[in-house]
């Protein structure tokens, strides 16, 4: 028989997961469906999808490529203004996302850095380019806290005895740390693909959100939303549940079937 505690702590959990379920459906109630699917067909929302799926993939694998080395440090080296450093990649997920953008676009625009690139033909505020860099820093803090917390379950006496054997540092990381990590670098994979699709206000500022020039997902729902045109904005949200959903589906498979 459950404990008091263990019934109620169930029903919370299922309360609160009916009503985020019933928000979500909410989406693909309200449309209606001739709306919904001249708004799917529509050259919009056909470029936002396209552009959203291209940025998203390119920043995740960037963000995976620097997120497994610098998590790693942080949690297995000792060096000068660690904590500093840690407290800067942890900065993006205390402020709203859009003081990040405002930041990239001072960064990157008209000033210090953007002039300079842009003399040597790189252009990034207001390009396809800067939508990547958005999606990037937005999704790099999360992905590093996880795999942070990841290395530091991992017991060193596994890396300790590789080493002792006759293994390289790098032959220890590839063989023996990755592979036990293999878990929170799927969750970090996910978290990382989440952010980067639903990315907004750091994408509004440095990419602009032009009319199908840099206009991802969240940018068509919300331009599409100032103007009045529920059926494209609705259409654009559903897309947005969709993929996300997708996205987590096949990588928790793919983690399930690699775990087996």
């Amino acid at each position: 028989m459950r404990s008091k505690l263990e019934l109620t702590f169930i029903s919370i959990s299922i309360i609160f997961t009916l009503f985020l379920f019933t928000a979500i459906c909410s989406l693909f109630i309200i449309p209606s469906p001739s709306g919904f699917i001249e708004s799917l067909f529509s050259d919009e929302m056909i470029f936002a999808l396209k552009l959203t799926i291209y940025t998203a993939g390119i920043s995740a694998i960037c963000v995976m490529l620097v997120a497994i080395p610098t998590a790693y440090a942080l949690s297995r080296y000792n060096f000068p203004l660690k904590t500093l450093i840690k407290s800067i990649l942890d900065l993006p997920m205390a402020f709203p996302e859009i003081v990040l953008g405002l930041a990239l676009l001072m960064l990157f625009g008209n000033t210090l850095l953007g002039k300079p690139l842009e003399e040597l033909g790189i252009k990034i505020a207001f390009t396809t380019t800067g939508i990547v860099i958005a999606q990037f820093f937005v999704a790099l803090p999360f992905a590093i806290r996880i795999l942070y917390s990841t290395f530091n379950y991992i017991n060193t006496r596994y890396e300790f005895v590789s080493r002792s054997l006759g293994y390289s540092e790098f032959e220890t990381f590839t063989n023996i740390t990755l592979p036990l990590a293999k878990n929170g670098v799927f969750a970090s994979s996910i978290v990382t693909v989440a952010r980067c699709i639903g990315t907004f206000a750091a994408v509004l500022f440095i990419g602009g959100g032009s009319f199908m020039k840099t206009e991802t997902l969240p940018i068509a729902l919300y331009l599409n939303l100032s103007f009045g045109n529920v059926d494209m904005a609705l259409t654009a949200g559903i897309l947005l549940v969709i993929i996300s959903f997708i996205a987590i589906f096949v990588l928790e498979k793919f983690a399930k079937e690699t775990e087996a």
